[in-house]
C-alpha cells in the first residue's frame, strides 16, 4: 500500500498529449502550492529534470516554468510513449528539490521514484520508463509526421489520418509501418473553435456551412458529437475525447471542433494541424483553476490554438476585445479579424494590407476575402441576430463567415445559411431560444458566465414593455465565490422581480447542494433585489416551472438551463406547452 502525505506539494500533475499553453508537442505539466517559487528552486527543478531525462537517453526538448498567483506550472516536454513516465520525472524533480532545499514536503514512496535518493529513484524511473516505452509506436508517428499526416493516441486506439482517411489500431496491436496503407490516408478540412463565450453557436454555423458545401461534416461541442447534424454522442465533447471521435469516424469529410479551455490545459489541442481557428471572445470565467487568475492567462490558453495552425492556416480573431488584441501582437501566424464595425480601425488596417476581415456597414454583413469584398446580407434578416438585437450572436456569425471561407466555402454558400441558420429550435439547441405564449416571452440560453448572461439579460429586456422580469440562475460549482457573485451582479442589474436559484445537476463540482444558491442569495440582497423576489428551488426542472407558474401576461422570462437532462425537459416542456395553446395563469400540466 502506497503511503502518501496528506499533503502533496504540488497540486496537480498531469500529462500533455498535444500542443499546450506551454509548448508544442507531448509532455506533462505539475502545478505547485508554494506561492512563487524563488529562482533557486526552480534552478534545482530544471537541473534535476535535465538529469533526468539524459539518464533515461530522451531528447532535449521543452522546459516551461509559468509563474502565477497561486504558485507555478512546471512543464516539461517528452517522447510521446514516456508520457505517464514524464508525471513521474517532474514529480521526482520538483520533490527532490524542496528535500534538498529542507522544505517538508512529506513522503512520496513506495511506488515513486525516492525524493531523497538519487540511485534509487533513477532505478525507479528507468523501470517506469522500460515498461512504458513503444518504439514501434514512435517509430509510426515519426513515419505519419513526415507524410504530414495527423496523429491521435488514446488510451487504447492509435490512428493515422482523420474522416474518411483514417485508419485505426488497438494500441496494444500496432502495423509495421510497411503494413500501414499509407496510400489511402490523408487529412482533411479542420476547424477549431475556442474562446470564453459563443463556442457552441459558431460550432453549429460552421457546421451547417461545411454541410452547404457538401461536405459530410462531423462537429463536436458541449452538447455532444455530431455528424451530419444528427448525434452520435451526447454529453460535453468540447474537448479532446470529442475531436477523436468525429476525426475518427469513416464519413467525415470536414470537422469542425469546439476547444475549451479545459480540454487545452488538462491534456492539450488533440490534433496537431488545423486549417483555421477562431478565438471568439474572452472573458471572466473559469479563474482559479490550472494556474488561470486573470484574462490574460485566460487569452494566453485560447490563443494556444495557433501552434497547430501552419503558415497557410488562419487565426480568427475578435478585433472588439482588447485583452485578444493586445496580445495578438506577439503571434506569428495569419490573421484574420471580425468586429460588430466594419469600419473599426484594426480592420481597415488589415484590409489595406490585403488581409481577412469581417464586419457589419449599413446593416450589412460585409466579409473581405483575398481582395474581394462579399455582401452576405442584412444582418436583421439572419435569424440568429434576433432582427438584430443579439449583438453577441452578430460577432458569431462574423467569426463563422471568416472561418468558412478560410475552409474555401464559397460567399454565396455562407450567405445563404446565414439567411436561414437558426429559423428553428433544431439549429441552435439551448442558444437564445425563443417561445411567445401570447404575451408572455421565454428565452432559453447555456448563459454560464456574467457576460454571456448579460447578453443574454439585454436581448430578452428589449421586449419587456410593462410586464416584469423573471430568472432562473445558478452556477457550476467550480466557479470561485467571486465569480458567483459577479454572475448575481449582473443579474440583479436587470432589476428582476422574481430569481429562482437553483443547482445545477452534473456541474456541483465540489459543492453541496445549495452552497452555490445561497452566494447567488447573498449578493442578489446585497445588489438591492428585494427578498421577497428571491426563491430557492434547487432542481432546474421544477424551478423553471415555478416560474412558469408565476408569469403573467406581458412578462419575460429568462431560463439558463445549464444541465443536458434538465435543458431537454425544459424544452419539451415548452414545446408541449406550445402545442396545447397554454397561456399564463393557466395550469401547468
Amino acid at each position: 500500500m502506497s503511503i502518501l502525505p496528506p499533503v502533496l506539494p504540488f497540486d496537480d500533475s498531469r500529462r500533455l498529449t498535444g500542443s499546450n499553453l506551454y509548448f508544442d508537442g507531448a509532455g506533462a505539466v505539475l502545478e505547485t502550492v508554494i506561492v512563487m517559487p524563488d529562482d533557486a528552486l526552480l534552478a534545482g527543478w530544471r537541473a534535476r529534470v535535465e538529469f533526468a531525462r539524459h539518464a533515461l537517453g530522451w531528447a532535449d526538448a521543452a522546459i516551461v516554468v509559468r509563474r502565477h498567483i497561486g504558485g507555478a506550472a512546471l512543464a516539461i516536454g517528452a517522447p510521446i510513449d514516456q508520457l505517464f513516465s514524464a508525471t513521474e520525472v517532474n514529480e521526482w524533480a520538483w520533490l527532490a528539490t524542496l528535500a534538498d532545499a529542507s522544505v517538508d514536503a512529506g513522503m512520496h514512496a513506495p511506488g515513486h521514484p525516492a525524493a531523497w535518493d538519487e540511485d534509487s529513484a533513477l532505478h525507479t524511473l528507468r523501470a517506469f520508463a522500460d515498461a512504458e516505452r513503444r518504439p514501434g509506436l514512435r517509430a509510426l508517428v515519426q513515419a505519419a509526421e513526415a507524410r504530414g499526416l495527423t496523429v491521435l493516441i488514446d488510451d487504447d486506439v492509435f490512428s493515422i489520418g482523420e474522416g474518411t482517411g483514417a485508419c485505426c489500431w488497438p494500441l496494444t496491436q500496432l502495423p509495421a509501418i510497411e503494413a500501414v496503407p499509407w496510400a489511402v490516408l490523408h487529412d482533411i478540412p479542420v476547424a477549431l473553435v475556442t474562446g470564453s463565450n459563443g463556442k457552441t453557436t459558431t460550432v453549429r454555423l460552421l457546421a451547417a456551412m461545411a454541410r452547404a458545401h457538401g461536405w459530410h461534416a462531423g462537429h463536436s461541442c458541449t452538447d455532444g458529437v455530431f455528424v451530419d447534424g444528427h448525434a452520435i454522442g451526447a454529453g460535453d465533447f468540447s474537448g479532446p475525447a470529442g475531436a477523436r471521435v468525429v476525426l475518427r469516424h469513416p464519413q467525415v469529410e470536414a470537422a469542425v471542433l469546439e476547444t475549451a479551455r479545459g480540454g487545452m490545459l488538462r491534456r492539450g489541442i488533440a490534433v496537431q494541424r488545423a486549417n483555421v481557428a477562431v478565438v471568439t471572445n474572452v472573458s471572466d470565467d473559469h479563474f482559479g483553476e490550472y494556474g488561470i487568475h486573470d484574462l490574460d492567462g485566460l487569452a494566453m490558453v485560447k490563443l494556444a490554438v495557433a501552434r497547430v495552425l501552419g503558415s497557410d492556416g488562419l487565426l480568427v480573431l475578435n478585433a472588439d476585445d482588447a485583452v485578444l488584441v493586445r496580445q495578438a501582437d506577439g503571434l506569428s501566424v495569419p490573421l484574420a479579424w471580425f468586429a460588430l464595425d466594419d469600419a473599426h480601425p484594426l480592420l481597415r488596417a488589415q484590409r489595406e494590407q490585403g488581409r481577412s476581415t469581417c464586419g457589419m456597414r449599413e446593416g450589412r454583413l460585409r466579409l473581405f476575402h483575398q481582395g474581394a469584398d462579399h455582401d452576405l446580407g442584412a444582418v436583421m434578416q439572419m435569424p440568429l441576430s434576433f432582427a438584430g438585437s443579439a449583438i453577441y450572436n452578430i460577432a458569431n456569425i462574423a467569426a463563422a463567415a471568416l472561418g468558412a471561407m478560410a475552409l474555401g466555402i464559397p460567399a454565396d454558400t455562407i450567405a445563404s445559411v446565414l439567411a436561414r441558420f437558426g429559423e428553428t429550435h433544431a439549429d441552435n439547441p439551448g442558444r437564445l431560444q425563443h417561445w411567445q405564449f401570447g404575451a408572455l416571452q421565454v428565452f432559453v440560453d447555456y448563459a454560464h458566465n456574467p457576460e454571456g448572461l448579460r447578453g443574454l439579460l439585454q436581448v430578452a429586456t428589449k421586449s419587456l414593455n410593462n410586464g416584469h422580469l423573471g430568472l432562473v440562475l445558478g452556477q457550476a460549482g467550480n466557479r470561485e465565490d467571486a465569480d458567483i457573485r459577479e454572475l448575481a451582479a449582473v443579474a440583479a442589474s436587470f432589476d428582476p422581480q422574481r430569481v429562482v436559484l437553483k443547482d445545477i445537476e452534473g456541474f456541483m463540482r465540489g459543492r453541496v447542494s445549495g452552497e452555490v444558491a445561497h452566494i447567488l442569495r447573498d449578493e442578489l440582497l446585497h445588489q438591492g433585489t428585494p427578498a421577497n423576489a428571491l426563491i430557492e428551488c434547487l432542481d432546474e426542472l421544477d424551478a423553471v416551472r415555478g416560474l412558469l407558474a408565476w408569469a403573467h401576461d406581458g412578462d419575460v422570462l429568462v431560463l439558463p438551463t445549464h444541465g443536458a437532462q434538465a435543458r431537454q425537459a425544459v424544452v419539451a416542456l415548452l414545446v408541449g406547452l406550445q402545442l396545447a395553446n397554454w397561456r399564463a395563469g393557466m395550469p401547468l400540466p
